[in-house]
């Protein structure tokens, strides 16, 4: 396990590969563990990193840095303890959130985003994450038949519900589409047609996202298509990797099995 101290808290993650960097960030349910199957496809031309957030997986449960503010904090820590200058983020979920703030704070930083899951206001993100129990939520979003799933559901039982709780209200205040019309770097939103914890955008909310960004809907995934379509996500996650700095991502081919579906 790789450790770093920060603030006299210890900060886990885990780093793969030789390359440019890119850095993982994890969703409200799971840490750096689901990202395994696409650090080590990335880690072939690469370096990887994942981290676990405040309160997630083997990081420190340090309460008084649980809002989305502290989260964006660590990323830059983080980024600094590691040597790391200009990177790629991909970010799930909470971590796209994260990333996004970031991303806004330390444009100089980051060289690209692509974001899964983005919660697009707090309408669009179901309430049970609020008041349901951390295994309650598992169970919901996760596949028990797959092994990867139940690795991630294992290891979402280490987060601090309060974690997830305190950020809340942070989030439900952000001004979403102002954030991403105002972002000047490449990026790429991702959903899952049929994710249950963060609702499709409408077509109408999509649309005039500026030249610099792009977006897909995933059909027959959920909440995880990075497990539940490994494969598919891979690769996406290479040819957005692979494009040149600054170089919009609307250059994207989509694969043929993939499908880009308007409400």
């Amino acid at each position: 396990m790789s450790v770093v101290i920060l603030r006299n808290q210890v900060v886990h993650y885990e780093a793969l590969g030789r390359g440019k960097p890119v850095l993982f960030l994890h969703s409200w349910i799971g840490s750096w563990r689901y990202w395994v199957p696409a650090m080590q496809t990335a880690s072939i031309a690469f370096r990887t990193y994942a981290l676990d957030l405040w309160g997630f997986g083997d990081t420190a449960k340090a309460k008084d840095y649980y809002t989305l503010s502290e989260q964006t904090a660590l990323v830059g820590e983080f980024l600094t303890a590691m040597g790391v200058g200009r990177v790629a983020i991909v970010g799930h979920g909470y971590g796209a959130l994260v990333a996004l703030q970031f991303a806004r704070q330390s444009p100089q930083v980051v060289d690209r985003l692509l974001l899964i899951g983005l919660p697009w206001g707090g309408k669009k993100l179901n309430g049970r994450l609020g008041t349901a129990a951390l295994a309650d939520l598992a169970e919901w979003l996760l596949n028990p038949n797959d092994a990867a799933g139940e690795a991630t559901r294992i290891e979402a039982r280490k987060a601090d519900q309060q974690a997830i709780r305190q950020a809340l209200p942070e989030l439900f205040a952000l001004p979403f589409e102002k954030h991403l019309a105002e972002l000047e770097l490449p990026y790429l939103l991702v959903y899952g047609e049929s994710d249950p914890l963060v609702l499709l955008p409408e077509a109408e909310e999509l649309t005039p996202l500026p030249p610099n960004s792009h977006w897909l809907v995933l059909e027959d995934c959920a909440h995880y298509p990075m497990l539940e379509e490994t494969a598919r996500f891979n690769r996406l996650l290479i040819d957005f990797l692979n494009l040149d700095s600054g170089q919009s991502p609307r250059a994207l081919q989509l694969k043929e099995e993939w499908k880009r579906r308007v409400r």
